[in-house]
């Protein structure tokens, strides 16, 4: 798990789920948030199934985070899912909908989907979507800055791998508007030889992926034309 400090400087603390899919006690599925010293702790965020990555916009200080979706509805649901929790206290969803709009199969009697907050971005399925970040640095070209970056650990769940791969959400006006591969290489004939799990800017404004499969951390920079 990640924890983070909020432009707030409360401390934010994911929880996530005890299971595949199934019904979550107050203190699972959440995001918690406290002071330093843990008191004044709040639910900020539920129905968040497994975030293991979140990130401030730079700008409205907004938290986003990623969420991987649960297994064995089939190779292609439900996706995973970039959110966006502008406010405390909003619901996404899980143990009930998926991706927005697919109602769970064993507990979709427990909320609709129109009651949830959907996603900012519905990912690649089973992506095992895990750290993300904003891009603030100034190496990358400026059309990089105020965007997110996410490390896609890859399928097991699935008939053919996909995921294994750092992707790009492009944002505009505050909206999730593109959603593709930014680092791939990962995935060589169907199966991996390493997986992706966080990412980390560094002052000078170059990208650390994490690779906890291969035990290697990469940095990609960018050395103009």
């Amino acid at each position: 798990k990640v924890l983070g400090f909020g432009p707030d400087g409360l401390l934010y603390v994911p929880v996530g789920a005890p299971c595949n899919a199934c019904r979550t006690g107050p203190r699972h599925g959440v995001i918690l948030r406290m002071r330093p010293d843990g008191t004044g702790e709040e639910m900020f965020a539920r129905g968040v199934r497994n975030t293991v990555g979140f990130d401030w916009h730079p700008e409205t200080r907004e938290l986003w985070f990623t969420d991987n979706g649960r297994d064995w509805l089939g190779d292609d649901l439900p996706p995973d899912e970039l959110n966006h929790a502008p406010v405390a206290g909003l619901d996404f969803g899980f143990p009930y909908c998926h991706g927005g709009t697919i109602a769970d199969p064993e507990y979709g009697d427990l909320g609709a989907c129109a009651a949830a907050t959907p996603p900012a971005r519905n990912l690649g399925p089973h992506v095992a979507s895990l750290g993300m970040v904003f891009y603030t640095g100034r190496q990358f070209p400026a059309e990089y800055r105020g965007q997110v970056f996410i490390a896609e650990h890859g399928s097991w769940n699935r008939s053919a791998r996909i995921g294994y791969r750092v992707s790009l959400v492009r944002l505009e006006g505050g909206r999730a508007v593109s959603y593709a591969p930014f680092a791939e290489g990962w995935l060589r004939g169907g199966a991996p030889w390493g997986r992706p799990a966080a990412l980390l800017m560094l002052p000078d404004g170059s990208l650390l992926v994490a690779d906890d499969y291969a035990g290697a951390i990469y940095r990609i920079r960018y050395a103009g034309r």
